[in-house]
């Protein structure tokens, strides 16, 4: 069965950092972690028409240098891999060769450095056929989101289209960019950004002590602003579809428990563990239905995940606020059984009885 790219990139995910510690040398990491990271974006490392490691291209008098992996398509090189070992310093490692051969095969438009874990794409945005300084996109495969899921599956084999890939890589480079800054303004607000705000609501002189204080508050007010926005979203992604038009008995709790939800006196505040909890729910159940069935419904003492919103269909419930955390699984009697797990990334253990209490759903609704 064909897995879907983003469940090919997990399963890399998980298995990465159990190999790190055996990736001490730039063949080894090539070996367990870039070739299979390859593979993963649809190209064969075993079909010399597709990978081609060591390839050579002569640059000016310089003959027979070699970039660790050259990617074919169509019988045309696409883009290069520049490797280094697992532990090296992207930040400290000066990218000359794969510039140099960026150069040299007008070809390719996309270079790739990475360590294995950390990839940068880099292309010639800036002026053509010379490699930019900066990437216009970085994937990291210890720490990734959706988002980063759908830019990188623009280089999958299936997808890739160079023209659609140069036209959002300047606003993925200039957005990266800025970002930085909003981040740099939001941990050190500077002078320039405090003036901005502060001179909008303050008509008095502003002296260093008056600085110094509106920056403290632009940092507070910034702060606030953004964990408003977080509760905001978080609140709307857990209230799912508009259960109006459904039918009663679908609106009822099957366990006086479930009450807690929708008790408007008791405070229930969804966290962004349980909100990964659900995430990696519909992961597992993204080749089975149509994940926007998966919902949540979160209750003071645990997080519940169900089926088209309905109690009598829960999948599985989240036990994650406590130093132990547990998923809750339902058998045939949709008794639960609470098992322990160490965080959201042991659901996956669970993914078999996830699949089967949903596909058991299913039967019944024929």
């Amino acid at each position: 069965m064909n897995m879907d790219f983003i469940d090919r990139i997990r399963d890399l995910a998980s298995v990465a950092p159990k190999q790190l510690e055996y990736c001490l040398t730039e063949e080894a990491t090539k070996t367990a972690l870039v070739m299979p990271f390859i593979n993963a974006l649809g190209y064969n490392v075993f079909d010399p028409r597709e990978v081609v490691p060591e390839f050579i291209a002569d640059i000016g008098i310089k003959k027979g240098e070699k970039i660790d992996y050259a990617i074919f398509l169509n019988n045309t090189p696409i883009m290069f891999f520049e490797c280094k070992w697992s532990g090296a310093d992207l930040n400290q490692v000066h990218a000359s060769q794969l510039y140099r051969y960026f150069a040299a095969v007008q070809q390719v438009r996309f270079g790739i450095l990475t360590n294995g874990v950390i990839y940068r794409f880099f292309t010639d945005l800036d002026a053509p056929n010379r490699m930019d300084d900066k990437p216009f996109f970085e994937f990291n495969l210890l720490n990734f989101q959706d988002r980063h899921i759908e830019q990188l599956k623009k280089f999958t084999k299936p997808a890739f289209h160079l023209e659609d890939i140069l036209t959002t890589a300047s606003e993925l480079k200039y957005t990266a960019a800025i970002g930085k800054l909003i981040a740099q303004e939001f941990d050190k607000p500077s002078d320039n950004f405090v003036r901005y705000f502060a001179t909008q609501v303050y008509s008095g002189r502003m002296t260093q002590p008056v600085r110094d204080q509106f920056s403290d508050i632009t940092k507070r007010a910034l702060t606030r602003y953004l964990n408003d926005r977080i509760n905001e979203l978080l609140t709307t992604a857990m209230k799912g579809p508009d259960t109006a038009d459904k039918p009663a008995n679908e609106q009822q709790t099957t366990e006086g428990k479930d009450d807690e939800q929708s008790d408007p006196k008791k405070q229930i505040t969804t966290t962004a563990e349980e909100m990964e909890g659900l995430f990696a729910v519909k992961s597992i159940l993204r080749g089975v239905i149509d994940v926007k069935r998966v919902q949540m419904r979160d209750t003071k003492s645990y997080c519940g995940i169900l089926l088209d919103d309905n109690n009598r269909q829960p999948i599985c419930r989240l036990y994650l606020e406590k130093e132990q955390k547990y998923i809750g699984v339902f058998n045939d009697n949709r008794t639960e059984q609470r098992l322990p797990i160490s965080g959201v990334d042991d659901i996956y253990n669970h993914s078999e009885t996830i699949v089967a209490r949903v596909k058991r759903y299913e039967e019944g609704r024929k």
